[in-house]
């Protein structure tokens, strides 16, 4: 990539973030409008689980096909093309007959979208080269995170209420629309130095995997145990089948050196807890703020206003807060935020009270505003150069892993309870199982955040660093690997 001035990389950095805050803001738009779209399709628990995870699970399963892609043919070329895909997908949304049309045309915007964050990321990495204003460009994209929070719950509200469900797709194509002019106008074209090559092999295994294992966990409840346990198999054979082949390949989809970096492979392991607690977070307060307290759309956002107020507030602190002292604070401020907000549902049932509802929604906001800046950092920090771009894309396949198994879990969880009685008075006591295991994930969060960024971590990081590096230079030099 050329060397651009300082106004030139804002700029892109800008037109990056567009893409990160349509395919954001059409979360959490969805996530107010799940009630509405209940009511007009005819949709069981399961069904609006599907509507959540069908994005999320076609996502994870092509963002690092798509990162090694934009690599070998150019990112701006496949930034482009998600642009194009996610737009069409989403006016394809607003058009859905029925459930099942709706979950096909959001796989389609899937495919988009799976072309655009870990693109826009590698694109962000290889044009902020020095590691602080790095550190400051990726606090920016967390961000725009925290703007689709607070923008997310208002805007759906007030599209469900003023025009309906539909409307919520229709944001995204202005958008799109202007992301894809800008794109071709002042976005350069890069490539990697060496390009990956395909590995239809490992993709197809990271299908099966997350496909069965999402599968088994959503239609549980409602499937005979002997289905369940089949596909359970699957999932872990497949897994299995990843772990074994992977490792013989020369350029293999996934490199798993990159696990023996303790801050790489904690990153990791905090992006699938953290991105799990925000899916199944929303998804229990959706239901709860318009199913049982039975506020229309609009008042169901505004009560999670507070929530997403202090994401927006403490996710830019987190980037400096990163850039200038390291990702420590941030995560373990993150982890006590989450964990304590899961406890207050989990053990004191503050949904029942406004008080500590609101205080609920404030500690979730803080801690996963504080969160998302570090998972990013830690991922490409350390890493070589030419290496950023596929570490991110694993951040952010870990990031979309942790939203599909935080709506199928909690939800089939929900699920099982709910049907012990009428809906609005098991509510309550069907959902504290979910709030525990949102508990766990902040425990998960805090523990991860202290024992990966110390000393013995940083060590790991750079042994790995230079196990990567070893193949590229004896390359580069002219000696044959051993």
């Amino acid at each position: 990539m050329p060397e651009l001035s300082p106004r030139r990389r804002l700029l892109v950095l800008a037109i990056c973030c567009m893409s990160l805050l349509i395919v954001s803001l059409d979360n959490t738009v969805l996530n107010v409008a799940l009630p509405a779209m209940q009511k007009e399709l005819h949709a069981s628990v399961a069904g609006l689980q599907w509507t959540i995870d069908a994005y999320t699970l076609v996502l994870a399963s092509l963002l690092m096909l798509a990162g090694s892609t934009a690599d070998r043919i150019g990112r701006r070329r496949v930034f482009q093309a998600g642009l194009v895909l996610f737009t069409i997908g989403s006016a394809l949304c607003s058009l859905a007959p029925n459930l099942t049309s709706l979950v096909v045309f959001r796989m389609v915007q899937a495919v988009g979208g799976s072309m655009l964050n870990p693109v826009a990321m590698s694109i962000i990495t290889n044009t902020f080269t020095a590691p602080r204003e790095r550190a400051r460009a990726i606090g920016v994209w967390g961000g725009v995170v925290g703007i689709s929070m607070a923008a997310g719950p208002i805007v759906g509200g007030l599209l469900v209420d003023s025009v309906g469900w539909r409307s919520i797709f229709w944001v995204n194509v202005p958008v799109g629309i202007a992301a894809l002019l800008l794109t071709f106008r002042y976005v350069p074209e890069s490539r990697a130095p060496k390009a990956r090559r395909p590995d239809p092999v490992g993709q197809l295994l990271v299908i099966v995997l997350l496909g069965s294992l999402t599968y088994a966990i959503i239609e549980a409840p409602s499937s005979p145990v002997t289905h369940t346990l089949t596909l359970g198999a699957i999932a872990l054979v497949a897994l299995l089948a990843l772990l074994r082949y992977e490792p013989r390949r020369a350029e293999p989809l996934i490199d798993l050196r990159f696990f023996r970096s303790a801050p790489f492979s904690g990153a990791t392991v905090v992006a699938i807890s953290a991105f799990a607690a925000l899916s199944g977070f929303l998804f229990l307060s959706t239901l709860y703020l318009q199913n049982v307290r039975g506020l229309d759309a609009l008042h169901a956002g505004l009560w999670m206003l507070p929530m997403a107020v202090m994401c927006f507030v403490c996710a830019p602190l987190s980037g400096r807060l990163v850039g200038s002292r390291g990702p420590r604070f941030s995560l373990l401020t993150a982890g006590i935020a989450m964990t304590a907000s899961g406890l207050l549902f989990a053990a004191f049932e503050a949904e029942t009270s406004n008080v500590t509802l609101v205080i609920g929604y404030v500690l979730f906001g803080l801690g996963f505003g504080f969160v998302n800046a570090p998972i990013t950092n830690t991922a490409v920090s350390g890493m070589p150069r030419a290496q950023a771009g596929v570490a991110a894309a694993v951040a952010s396949t870990s990031r979309q892993i942790g939203g599909t198994l935080g709506v199928a879990v909690v939800g089939a969880v929900l699920a099982s309870g709910v049907n012990r009685g009428p809906y609005q008075e098991v509510f309550v006591q069907a959902a504290r199982p979910g709030w525990w295991i949102l508990t766990g994930c902040g425990v998960a969060v805090l523990l991860l955040g202290a024992l990966t960024t110390g000393r013995w971590a940083r060590g790991t990081a750079e042994r790995a660093a230079e196990r990567l590096e070893e193949p590229e230079v004896r390359e580069a030099a002219g000696v044959s690997a051993p």
